[in-house]
């Protein structure tokens, strides 16, 4: 494990934050900022002569002017191989063209990255970062997230990684040194774990409420936006989902789909969970889901009449089916995701 930081005269941790041509500068500038916040400004509870917790240094291939992803220069202080300690490495997000992630591209860094978990350092990424993480080999085996877009690229790229998309931050490693957070904003969990972990919960609770950072209690299910697969090159199935995307809200599309899809139901069952990886009926579920959740953020429909409107006649198992789908009550969900009043365009304050 890193060491941990005194109270007096102790030097605080090294956070190595990594820049890579492909990073992306919000995530990068935003951990940089939130873990300086000891040394940058007064913090409810702290001490001015208590010695910051962190000393956040931007590295990279080589010191200089770095341009990002959104070719925003950043300065990279200190060039890895220079660098032969280090307590805690954040590799921020990183942006994937069409081509994916291209794997080799840095193998002194990952060579790097390596050395330093030996030495007792903590690699942690936030959101894409894995994908550079992972090359190390270190998460081989051990579970990880992903932001969930880049969630089938990551499984394709390294099978051997469990990845959990839908979970905001995952600790894994026998020593708990694995960490790995979700999508986009969720690195404020991760620096936020991080702050408790080091300088104790009474900080955290600090620099939450000196930023308005929140922990995703409620996970990422309720951003995650549902789309079957169809690139799997059964013709039957692609037609069925071509049908029920339109007719999901009728009296047993189940039924339907079977009927136009020509095949016995056992049979078309069987195909279609191989295809999609779920069964008719899960995926009309989350098409109905989905639908729901629109009309949720968009309208002013009840909930009861939400329900009937996406094919449930019954709104009890509605509430319970969507609950356990997005993570969130219906209610709740609406009042996270839809547009404030005061938000809304040609309303006052």
């Amino acid at each position: 494990m890193p060491r941990q930081p005194a109270s007096a005269g102790s030097e605080p941790l090294h956070v190595s934050l990594v820049a890579i041509p492909e990073a992306v500068v919000s995530t990068l500038s935003g951990i940089f900022d939130v873990m300086n916040a000891f040394a940058m400004m007064p913090l409810a509870g702290a001490s001015p002569a208590d010695p910051p917790p962190f000393r956040v240094e931007i590295v990279g291939m080589k010191p200089g002017s770095l341009e990002l992803a959104s070719r925003v220069p950043v300065p990279v202080k200190r060039a890895v191989a220079t660098i032969v300690e280090t307590d805690i490495i954040i590799v921020p997000s990183v942006l994937l063209g069409p081509e994916g992630w291209q794997k080799g591209r840095y193998p002194e860094l990952v060579d790097w990255l390596s050395a330093m978990h030996r030495r007792g350092a903590l690699p942690c990424s936030a959101c894409s970062g894995i994908f550079l993480l992972a090359e190390t080999g270190l998460f081989d085996g051990k579970e990880a997230t992903v932001h969930f877009h880049y969630g089938n690229a990551f499984a394709k790229a390294f099978p051997q990684v469990p990845i959990n998309p839908e979970r905001v931050l995952v600790i894994s490693g026998k020593r708990e040194e694995l960490i790995s957070s979700g999508a986009s904003m969720t690195w404020h969990d991760l620096v936020l774990y991080l702050i408790g972990r080091h300088a104790g919960a009474t900080a955290a609770q600090a620099v939450a409420r000196a930023f308005a950072l929140q922990w995703h209690q409620d996970g990422l299910a309720p951003y995650i936006v549902f789309e079957g697969r169809s690139d799997h090159g059964d013709v039957a199935i692609k037609a069925a989902q071509d049908w029920v995307a339109g007719h999901f809200s009728v009296i047993n599309p189940l039924e339907e789909m079977v009927r136009r899809s020509g095949l016995t139901e056992r049979t078309f069952k069987r195909r279609f969970a191989a295809a999609i990886g779920l069964s008719p009926i899960a995926y009309v579920q989350r098409l109905r889901i989905e639908d729901a959740k629109r009309r949720l953020e968009r309208t002013e429909a009840s909930v009861d009449e939400i329900s009937w409107q996406v094919g449930y006649e019954e709104p009890a198992f509605f509430r319970r089916l969507f609950r356990r789908v997005t993570g969130l009550a219906p209610g709740a969900y609406r009042r996270r995701f839809r547009i404030p009043d005061y938000a809304k365009p040609g309303l006052k304050p």
